[in-house]
Order: structure tokens, then sequence, then C-alpha cells
């Protein structure tokens, strides 16, 4: 253990030391097609200019994790909308001003660069012959389907869900609420909608997949959603601090229409072209990718090399302070209680809220992951350490007492031998949890087998997310036999469990 310790702390310090001998930009993105299109758009033209290296956090988890990350300084520049900004960053609704937008955004220490052409609005999209049975047009029309709006089921994304420029401004402006409705991943709800399971869903006026599955967008004639003229949206320090790169990243404004928004998406998702190798191509740069076998199993070493960092780094920590923690619930009960309950309630908070909580502390990246999968990693050690002490028999214990045996001498050389099946059974456990739940990771820029997964997700690309999922799934099944093997090593036959 003291070797790990050392291992991941010379890592930490290394990459420290590396990534502030260069100067950097950070692009973020969040986790749909038009974001990864935009945010490597922002990429190959600051790398065009040679003012600086990029490095690339895309798929990040939406506008709450992203406008957190923008303004603790993990994320430098990433692609935004208006809409978006008034409604969940300045939370002032607003019509679009760039002037205005501007003197507002460097309140909070922010800057939008120039318009790129075109307006990715929420729409309300349903199956054709849907909206031809119905005779459904606009939204209005909802309410007077032929079946009743009852009848129909609908599923949409889950910031569309919790945002209030998106279905609380349907349900304020036109008066009605789905009763039939489930909340899901973007790509998903049109998988669902091919199959015939969903009947409608939200949308983006730039989506590629409109036309791919015979959609009917239905016209906001209320104009419940705001505008979302698309933007870079940066530090208020970037222009200052690299005066080339925002130069040119300005001389894309109204360089984008809605069409070719629409058909740079559709080369992603329907052609499965890489973001890369589309953007480099549609605005000219020299930057191609590289998709053949090798650069997968690259690929996936480096996710390896990440998901074992975030894993054994909370595991490790976990135990340190999750079998003292369980050892202390045994002999003061009291603050037992107490231990046991924050932990307990620890494991009920919801991953990504957790993320989202640690973002104005750490910033994105490797450290709020690591300390949200400590925190997840504790419950088991912390329970089975006080189980197994717990169950240690009573006349075993007034054994020690007779032979004069300290505290110190009972705990080291008979309580915690008899109690490590238990103990390490726990400590499996935290590992086998934290292997999945690290794919989060992927969602704060941390990086490990989330990112195929989040990405793959995004595209509906199986591949790509078999490249996360079944590594993941490898990693357990190892992670099963290794702690099999720990257990007949080290826990004296005569105390393992059948």
């Amino acid at each position: 253990m003291r070797k790990l310790g050392s291992f991941i702390f010379s890592f930490l310090l290394v990459s420290s030391n590396l990534a502030s001998a260069k100067e950097t930009v950070t692009v973020g993105s969040k986790s749909f097609t038009e974001g990864y299109v935009l945010a490597e758009l922002i990429a190959q033209v600051i790398e065009s200019t040679g003012e600086a290296n990029v490095i690339r956090k895309f798929g990040l988890g939406g506008t709450g994790v992203l406008a957190q990350a923008i303004q603790h300084g993990s994320v430098d520049i990433y692609p935004e909308y208006s809409g978006t900004v008034y409604e969940e960053i300045l939370k002032t609704p607003s019509a679009l001003n760039p002037s205005v937008l501007n003197q507002d955004l460097r309140k909070i220490g922010l800057v939008a660069g120039e318009q790129l052409g075109f307006d990715n609005t929420y729409a309300i999209a349903v199956r054709n012959e849907v909206a031809e049975k119905s005779k459904l047009a606009t939204i209005d029309d909802l309410k007077r389907t032929s079946s009743g709006i009852d009848a129909l089921r609908f599923g949409f994304s889950h910031e569309f869900v919790k945002r209030k420029d998106g279905l609380s401004r349907i349900e304020s402006v036109y008066g009605f609420y789905p009763t039939q409705m489930s909340s899901m991943e973007h790509a998903l709800a049109y998988e669902a909608l091919r199959s015939g399971q969903l009947d409608a869903t939200d949308v983006y006026s730039t989506d590629a997949k409109i036309e791919k599955f015979n959609l009917r967008v239905l016209r906001d004639d209320r104009h419940a959603f705001p505008d979302y003229e698309a933007f870079f949206l940066a530090r208020g320090d970037f222009p200052a601090k690299f005066p080339k790169s925002w130069a040119a990243l300005q001389k894309l404004h109204n360089q984008i229409s809605a069409s070719r928004m629409r058909d740079l998406n559709a080369e992603v998702e329907l052609n499965r072209k890489s973001v890369v190798d589309v953007v480099a191509s549609s605005f000219h740069f020299s930057k191609t990718s590289h998709s053949g076998s090798s650069e997968i199993i690259r690929s996936i070493v480096l996710r390896t090399k990440q998901h074992l960092t975030l894993v054994l780094t909370s595991l490790f920590l976990a135990t340190l302070v999750g079998v003292p923690l369980g050892i202390i619930s045994v002999k003061w009960s009291r603050l037992g209680t107490v231990i046991l309950s924050v932990s307990s309630v620890l494991q009920t908070i919801p991953s990504l809220a957790l993320l989202v909580f640690l973002i104005p502390v750490f910033g994105i990246g490797l450290l709020p992951a690591l300390v949200a999968l400590f925190l997840y990693a504790l419950l088991p050690i912390v329970v089975n350490t006080y189980l197994g002490l717990k169950q240690i028999d009573p006349l075993l214990l007034e054994t020690e007492l007779a032979l004069g045996l300290t505290p110190w001498q009972r705990l080291k050389l008979i309580e915690l031998p008899l109690a490590s099946p238990l103990i390490l059974g726990g400590i499996r456990t935290s590992a086998i949890i934290g292997i999945g739940t690290a794919t989060l990771a992927a969602l704060i820029g941390a990086g490990g087998y989330g990112v195929p997964i989040v990405v793959g997700l995004t595209l509906n690309d199986v591949p790509t997310i078999l490249q996360g999922a079944v590594p993941a799934a490898i990693l357990a099944l190892i992670t099963q036999g290794f702690f099999e093997i720990l257990l007949r090593k080290m826990v004296p036959q005569g105390i393992r469990p059948a």
C-alpha cells in the first residue's frame, strides 16, 4: 500500500508539473453531437494560430457542470446558446442583445464571442404517422388530438425536463403537462421513437436526426422557447490572454447557417465520420483523426490507466479511512451511530449531483472525481469492518482480557484477523462499485472508460460504447478474481467464508 501511495503521489506531481510547463487552453463541450462539433472547431481554430496548446474536455455533464467549470477556471471556452445563458447562467430571461449580453456576462467574469449565424432552439417533434393521424401541426394541437394528449407517449431529455426553458415552459405557456412522460438520454429517445415505443420528444432545430427518423417538428406559435443563438462563451480574460485565437474565432461570425450546422451534425451522426475529420474538412484545417485498430487499442490503454488511477486511488484512501472508522464505530457506539448514518447518507446522493457540488471547490477533472469515488467507497468498508468486529464471539473477547493483552494487541493479533474476511469483502464491494461509478467521471473531464460510453450514447454508436463498457466489465471480473486470491492468501483457512 505504501508503494501504491508513493506511485500515485508521484504520478499526480509529474502530471501537475507537465501541465504547468505549457500555455494551454481548455476547451469544453456538453454531451451532444453539436457540442462536440463546435468545441472541436474552437480547438482546431486555436491550434491553427499556434498560440496555445489545447486540452479537450468534451462530453461534460450539461450546462450546470460547464457553467461551474468555466467560472471556476477549469474550462476556458466552450460553445453555448443565448437562451441557455440567460436562463441557466444569468438567471434573467431576456431577448438577445449582444452588447447587453456581454455587459451582463462581464459581471460574472465571462465574455461572449460573435454569433455563429444559427439559432438552435428547442422544439417538440412527433412521429410523422402520429402527426398525420391526429392532424398535428403546432404544439397547441397536442391538446386537441383525436385520442387526447393523455394517450401520447412522450420521452424528454433529462436537461429538457429540469430546465426552466424546457418542459416547465411548455406547461406555463401552453397549459398542459404530459401524463405519459419518461426522462431519458436524448439519443435513446430517438431509438424509442423509431421502434414505436414513444410518440414525441424534444429536439433541437439543427438536429440531423429529424429527417432520418421521419419526424414532424411542431410549430411553437406561442414562442414558448427563447432564441438560442450559438456563440462561444469564454472566461473574461481570454481575449487579452489569447488575442490571436480570439481574433480567429471572431472571424466565424455568421459563417455557420442552420442548414450548414445540420449538415455537420449529419456527417457525424448519420455518416459516422469522426468529429475531427468533419471539422477539418469543412473548415479547411489539416488536422485528421486516426480511427484504425491500433488507435483504438492506444485509446483503451489510455482509458485503462485513467480508470485504474481513479479506482485505485479512491479505494486506497477509502480503506485508509474506512477501516479505522469501522473500528471506532464498534469501540464507541454513540459515535459509531453517527459514522454509519453519515456514510449511508453519502451513498444516497446521486452521482452527478455530488460531482456538481464538488466542482466549485475542486474544479473539474481528476480531483473532484477522486473525492466523489472516495465518499462512495466508504460505506461498504465501514459497515463490513463494523460487522466483522461485532460478530466476534464475546467469550473470545473475555479470553483476550484474561490473557492480559493490551487493546492494540487484541485488535492487531486477534480481532482484525477474525474480521478480515468481512473487511476484505467490503473492500472488494467498494472496488467493484468504484469501477462502475468511475465511468461517470467522464462527465467532469476526468477520463476513464466513461469517455467512449458518453460519446457512444450521444452518437448512438454501439461499437464506441463497447470500447468503454467491455473493458469496464473485464476489469470488474479481474477485480473479483484478485480478491478471491487475496482472501485465500491473507485469511487463515479456518476463518475463511465457505
